[in-house]
């Protein structure tokens, strides 16, 4: 009889200890679950952890369950994106934004004309790759005044959270800075000094061969140094502010340049841009100034 009673008590407690483990893993209610699945369905980040921010102050009881949702949901995320760039040819997994409008310029020349621009960019599991390329123009009376255009090419290689190598390629063509080419390739180290959410910090530096194709005067052909800082700062989910400089150290003619620009979102992929732009020569071509200014407007579609 005490034998019997005993093993009745053990039952008990084994089924207890079965029990407890569902009841501390209860599922979301209805209207909850709803919400955190429309969350997900959009495919915006920020919306998701914004919703399941709240619905965790409404229902701290299931917090660990939302957490748990959440965390199975970026997990999935990634592991799709992984597996699909992994698949992806260097052609595909693009992203980028394209921009029209004008421009004001003060130095050289003080004109106003058409600016275009196209950024692209494709991160991969090791790799960055960005494309930069602009063109600013202007004819008047039949008159070429402005006629500068750049594109650049630059891989990036990460070696770990913080530190990546890097290389670049630059054309550009400036007939009233004094040159007709010039053709920049550098690669060196770069390092993210900042990585919030919101702000992103990053600066890199290494050797550069230059050469300049002047206008009226011989050609140069240098081995430099350069420096650059990428800024990218996130204000609000409506406006983004980003500052890119850029430094050649040479013993004949140094080169530096900042542009700074404001984008804020009109709606969907449309934004407003204002940006200025400042580029500075040492030792520019005879009659040209040493300072050129740009100032541009322009509406960006982003893809």
């Amino acid at each position: 009889m005490r034998s019997a009673l005993w093993r009745l008590v053990a039952l008990m407690f084994a089924g207890s200890a079965a029990i407890w483990p569902v009841s501390a893993q209860a599922e979301l209610p209805p209207s909850l679950q709803a919400m955190l699945d429309a969350a997900i369905e959009s495919g915006d980040a920020g919306a998701l952890a914004t919703v399941a921010r709240f619905a965790k102050q409404t229902h701290p009881d299931h917090a660990r369950e939302i957490d748990e949702k959440v965390n199975t949901h970026q997990a999935a995320v990634a592991a799709e994106r992984e597996a699909r760039l992994r698949n992806a040819s260097f052609f595909r997994a693009w992203s980028g934004s394209g921009e029209l409008g004008g421009f004001i310029t003060t130095g050289n020349t003080d004109s106003s004309g058409i600016s275009a621009g196209l950024a692209l960019e494709r991160r991969g599991i090791d790799w960055l790759h960005k494309f930069r390329a602009n063109v600013d123009y202007q004819r008047s009376d039949g008159v070429t005044t402005r006629n500068q255009w750049m594109a650049s090419y630059e891989p990036n290689f990460t070696l770990n959270e913080s530190i990546y190598a890097y290389g670049l390629a630059t054309y550009e063509k400036d007939r009233f800075q004094g040159f007709s080419d010039r053709t920049i390739a550098s690669g060196g180290v770069g390092v993210r000094l900042v990585q919030e959410a919101n702000v992103r910090l990053d600066v890199k530096g290494g050797p550069a061969w230059r050469r300049t194709v002047w206008i009226g005067e011989p050609d140069t052909t240098e081995l430099n140094t350069l420096a650059a800082a990428d800024l990218r700062w996130q204000l609000s989910r409506a406006f983004e502010l980003k500052n890119n400089a850029q430094a050649v150290w040479s013993s004949g003619n140094s080169s530096y340049s900042n542009t700074t620009g404001l984008t804020g979102k009109l709606n969907g992929s449309l934004s407003a841009r204002l940006s200025y732009a400042v580029r500075h020569e040492t030792s520019p071509a005879e009659g040209a100034e040493m300072t050129d200014t740009i100032t541009r407007a322009t509406l960006v579609y982003d893809f």
